[in-house]
């Protein structure tokens, strides 16, 4: 049996939970089904691969630029407590529950698909990092519950699947609304904060313009350009939190706070500085290959999936990681960002002053990865529905839900509730201190529990699915009313990009544009 497992660590390790490696081959596989040439079929494949590395590459930069800036605000500010990180909180539990992992997440993609061919929910998770976290997330949940090795991998396996196809469906309805047509869902577990965003945004927002619509003057016309907004907007917060981290902590500490991952100390108060600006500049880089990938994966993805949904599951939609949707409105995702990271600040002062003495919460820090992405994505979904004061209270919302959430779940999660980490996105904690609580009522009862929480989950999706997503309910109607029909924001599969079978979009201008002049005569 022992290379049976290491065919399943190997599979799920090396090639399931690599999103580029998977996406690749989901590529070829609809571009095959789409009977293209085999040079069309490894060009699309190999190109997908690349966006989904060019993603992976931003968010590297993301995170390193974004970690002497936690230390800063946690240094700043004095609080300590549980840093929620999907990564570290997954590399500790599979120490100890590797095999189980790997077996729980086939089964659970297997079940996902079966689940997209006979229900409504034709949703395909290809999110092959978020697959691996809430597998391992589900593992830790159940063993620590003393459940079987084989009731693990069944019972989790099932769950995982309903997950896997039952959240895209929830917030389909914002999806669209953000795209403008059903190309593609969001596949990322902080579905719970997307949602709320944009049930807020449809709260609070209903005559805001849009944050892609910021009147700036003449001489601010340069911040038109997210790269340079996002760039200049970080560089001041690092310059702000650089200053008060060095008037707290003082020069020997506050220099040592590059020297991370390699870096350098500071040599002194002016290398300090512009060690700062240039962190702020990495992270307008790193933002720019974010977008750059995911147009590149967009342009062919969608049409290499018109292939599998003919042949595999007619109707799929692809169901992508949240920085899918920050070309859609990229002054949002800042925005969101700093609203939800603020949002986080505020429940850390809640937790310690309130929850924690009355209800024994661990303190949760505003963890800045979660929060750039979950909050980025947020503020797009809140600005779809709410314009600007949709994006800001919108991915507020989702910043007090990732610092509760995780807090909340620590209390199901039995020695590993002791770890200096946990899991971050929404889902997580919504989704694992139900099954993590149902668990507690002994095997057979904690298994029917956890079931029926699966059969609501997937139920819950199905209705939504049928009486909102294909009656084509409008999440953003009320808006509409009072501003007029808005006009999605540009699809991030750029007309110059060639597609799989090696022609170019038809140039198709958006409803209300004047026409373009007639070309000169030869």
């Amino acid at each position: 049996m022992n290379w049976l497992v290491s065919i399943a660590q190997f599979l799920v390790n090396e090639i399931l939970s690599q999103p580029a490696y998977l996406i690749g081959l989901i590529t070829a596989a609809g571009l095959i089904a789409l009977k293209k040439s085999t040079g069309q079929i490894i060009g699309g494949a190999i190109k997908a691969t690349l966006g989904f590395l060019l993603i992976g590459a931003g968010a590297g930069l993301v995170v390193a630029s974004l970690a002497p800036l936690g230390e800063m605000i946690q240094g700043s500010t004095g609080a300590h407590g549980v840093i929620p990180t999907n990564e570290a909180i997954v590399g500790i539990a599979q120490k100890e529950y590797g095999s189980r992992v790997a077996w729980l997440m086939i089964v659970g993609f297997a079940v996902s698909l079966v689940l997209a061919r006979i229900t409504p929910l034709r949703y395909v998770f290809l999110t092959g990092h978020h697959m691996l976290f809430m597998a391992t997330l589900l593992t830790m949940v159940l063993a620590t519950a003393r459940m079987t090795s084989w009731v693990v991998v069944l019972l989790g396996g099932v769950l995982l699947g309903i997950m896997l196809v039952s959240m895209p469906a929830f917030a389909h309805p914002w999806t669209k609304r953000i795209t403008g047509n059903n190309s593609i869902a969001i596949g990322h577990f902080g579905t719970a904060g997307y949602v709320a965003a944009g049930a807020t945004g449809q709260l609070v927002g209903k005559s805001s313009p849009s944050t892609e619509e910021m009147k700036l003057p003449e001489g601010l016309r340069f911040l038109r350009d997210s790269m340079v907004a996002t760039a200049l907007s970080m560089l001041l917060i690092y310059l702000i939190m650089a200053l008060l981290f060095l008037a707290k902590v003082g020069k020997e500490t506050a220099f040592k706070a590059f020297a991370v991952d390699g870096g350098a100390a500071a040599t002194g108060v002016g290398n300090y500085l512009m060690q700062s600006i240039m962190q702020g500049l990495q992270f307008g880089i790193a933002v720019a290959i974010i977008l750059f990938g995911v147009r590149t994966i967009l342009g062919e993805l969608v049409p290499a999936f018109q292939g599998i949904a003919a042949k595999v599951v007619p109707g799929a939609v692809p169901s992508l990681d949240a920085p899918i949707v920050f070309p859609y409105a990229q002054n949002a995702v800042l925005i969101g960002f700093i609203s939800s990271f603020v949002g986080g600040l505020i429940s850390l002062g809640l937790l310690s002053a309130v929850f924690n003495p009355a209800f024994g919460l661990a303190l949760v820090l505003p963890g800045l990865v979660p929060h750039f992405f979950t909050g980025g994505a947020a503020g797009v979904y809140g600005n779809a529905t709410g314009g600007r004061r949709g994006a800001m209270a919108g991915a507020f919302v989702n910043g007090v839900l990732i610092t509760f959430l995780p807090a909340l779940l620590l209390k199901v999660l039995g020695a590993f509730g002791k770890e200096n980490t946990t899991f971050g996105d929404a889902d997580f904690g919504w989704f694992g201190t139900l099954i993590g609580n149902a668990a507690k009522a002994g095997t057979a009862g904690g298994i029917v529990l956890m079931l029926l929480i699966g059969a609501a989950v997937l139920g819950g999706a199905i209705l939504v699915q049928k009486r909102v997503v294909e009656t084509g309910w409008d999440p953003g109607a009320r808006r509409d009313a009072v501003l007029g029909p808005q006009t999605p924001a540009a699809a991030p599969v750029e007309d110059a990009v060639p597609r799989a079978a090696g022609t170019y979009r038809k140039l198709t201008p958006p409803a209300g544009a004047p026409k373009p002049p007639p070309p000169p005569e030869d």
